[in-house]
């Protein structure tokens, strides 16, 4: 960074201090988890001469505040695979079932903007299509955020829901599918790959949604069709249509070159994950509803009976459990 020509190439510097400074908090983070220690050790050399209550009691705290504080630095090291730190790119799909499904999938749009929220990163709406009566259709984010991809992998897979249909006059019992893909956003600086303007098509149309006045008023939005693979990327975030095919062009870039990763390297399961149907006995985790309350992940087996909490965003505990599985996994 002292090179006096550190910022002849803007982007590339910007990414130079991103990365230090995560480096910084990693360090000091590590640090004043040994400065606590000494504290405490500070702490238990005097309670040896002097049994002291107040003293000892606030030892105890410490400790827990310790393993707490112990539990957060350890997941941050286990997101070190090499696409964890980068920006996440979500697309949500509701599974057979029209409304009931398109309606489950808005409750998990709703589920992962909250919890984005709660962690600090910030969410963008690249593409999404309401449904026909309620809910969502399909729907793509760009969260962006240190280890946003690292932390939002987790949730790649099927999603169950049971409840009592809000949609049916007899009340009864449903069961809702929704799919979650994730993918890292790569930056410029991190792939190469060339695309040749005969294998896509590039149509316009008008933006649907919530935003400004450009929305259902101007053709902005775009669609890329890649036809060697099928791979199909709207975006409709921008309010021109320069600055969507960008952004779609950018997505369009990110897919193929996971796809490119994944038959070279044959790393689907780290990368992309099992592409399941969205149905019975490929859900990764269920929300039931009725008759009792409780959300289970399926490959953890981590649960929680506050359900209302986790459809708020509160779905960390999940995510951990997970991440220490798969740490787990590796090491065996």
């Amino acid at each position: 960074m002292t090179d006096p020509t550190f910022w002849d190439d803007q982007d590339k510097a910007q990414e130079i201090i991103d990365k230090n400074n995560v480096l910084k908090t990693i360090v000091n983070a590590y640090r004043g988890l040994e400065s606590e220690i000494e504290d405490m050790e500070t702490t238990r050399e005097l309670l040896l001469d002097d049994d002291d209550e107040d003293m000892k009691s606030d030892l105890e705290q410490n400790v827990l505040d310790f393993k707490e504080n112990l539990d957060k630095f350890e997941l941050q090291l286990l997101l070190d695979g090499p696409y964890d730190a980068n920006h996440a790119i979500m697309e949500l799909h509701p599974g057979a079932g029209g409304t009931e499904s398109q309606d489950w999938t808005n409750m998990l749009l709703r589920m992962y903007q909250r919890y984005c929220e709660h962690k600090g990163f910030k969410v963008e709406i690249a593409d999404y299509l309401p449904g026909d009566e309620a809910g969502v259709k399909s729907v793509t984010l760009i969260v962006k955020g240190h280890n946003a991809y690292g932390y939002l992998k987790a949730e790649k897979g099927v999603h169950r829901l049971v409840r009592i249909s809000p949609f049916d006059s007899s009340g009864r019992r449903h069961t809702s599918f929704a799919s979650c893909d994730v993918i890292p956003q790569f930056n410029n600086t991190e792939i190469e790959i060339d695309i040749n303007p005969d294998d896509i098509n590039i149509d316009t149309f008008r933006a649907s949604g919530a935003g400004g006045q450009h929305i259902n008023k101007t053709e902005s939005a775009i669609r890329i069709t890649h036809h060697p693979t099928g791979i199909v990327v709207n975006n409709q975030n921008e309010r021109s249509q320069i600055k969507n095919r960008e952004a779609a062009m950018k997505t369009l870039k990110a897919k193929l070159y996971q796809l490119k990763i994944e038959e070279q390297e044959q790393e689907m399961a780290e990368i992309r994950g099992e592409q399941k149907e969205i149905g019975w006995g490929s859900q990764i985790r269920s929300y039931v509803f009725h008759p009792y309350a409780m959300v289970k992940d399926h490959r953890t087996n981590e649960e929680s009976g506050k359900v209302d909490a986790v459809m708020d965003g509160d779905i960390s505990p999940f995510i951990e459990a997970y991440l220490r599985s798969q740490m787990e996994h590796s090491e065996s």
